[in-house]
């Protein structure tokens, strides 16, 4: 099913999204990488605050190349989310609602998106010029030192994300592996 969503997203309009789902993102998106949530994680082990509020956001797994002339950012494709999975459940504990990368997530995100009722998404990996083009604007807000690691605030039109991991905890990538066996 096609869906359509604004960021930040509501725990409601998260639960109605389904494993398999495609679904348009518009509205604001922030961007973290591994360094960037290396030094968040260590933020709040020091109980300090976020350089952003998680809450309701999504973060999408990214670090772009630099923006042709003209354009708000360069190629925009997704990174391994696993590389991301030891800080997961501490972002998703305070309110995060969804991550857009590429690839199998750990079992221990898996239950913190459940517990959380929060969702992954999926872009397409080798896509990135094309992911570029939903992007409208691009703001580095946080850890500038870090390059293209930096943390960066998008904004974004029709972004096109699979759902892989739902609220409820359906994983696409073993359905779909499961269906393959089966018609095998």
């Amino acid at each position: 099913m096609d869906r359509h969503i604004t960021a930040p997203c509501d725990e409601k309009t998260v639960s109605e999204l389904h494993s398999g789902d495609y679904v348009y993102i518009t509205g604001t998106i922030y961007t973290a990488r591994d360094a960037a949530h290396k030094r968040m994680y260590e933020a709040l082990e020091r109980r300090e605050s976020l350089p952003i509020d998680v809450k309701n956001n999504f973060i999408y797994y990214m670090g772009p190349s630099p923006a042709r002339k003209g354009r708000p950012i360069g190629s925009a494709g997704p990174t391994t989310a696993s590389r991301m999975d030891k800080y997961t459940p501490s972002l998703l504990d305070l309110g995060l609602k969804g991550m857009i990368g590429k690839g199998k997530r750990s079992e221990d995100v898996k239950q913190s998106i459940v517990r959380n009722k929060a969702v992954y998404f999926a872009a397409v990996g080798g896509a990135g010029a094309l992911l570029s083009k939903a992007v409208i604007s691009s703001e580095v807000i946080a850890y500038d030192d870090l390059g293209t690691e930096a943390i960066r605030k998008l904004q974004v039109k029709d972004f096109p994300v699979i759902v892989v991991i739902d609220s409820k905890g359906n994983d696409l990538y073993e359905t779909a592996a499961q269906e393959y066996k089966e018609n095998q």
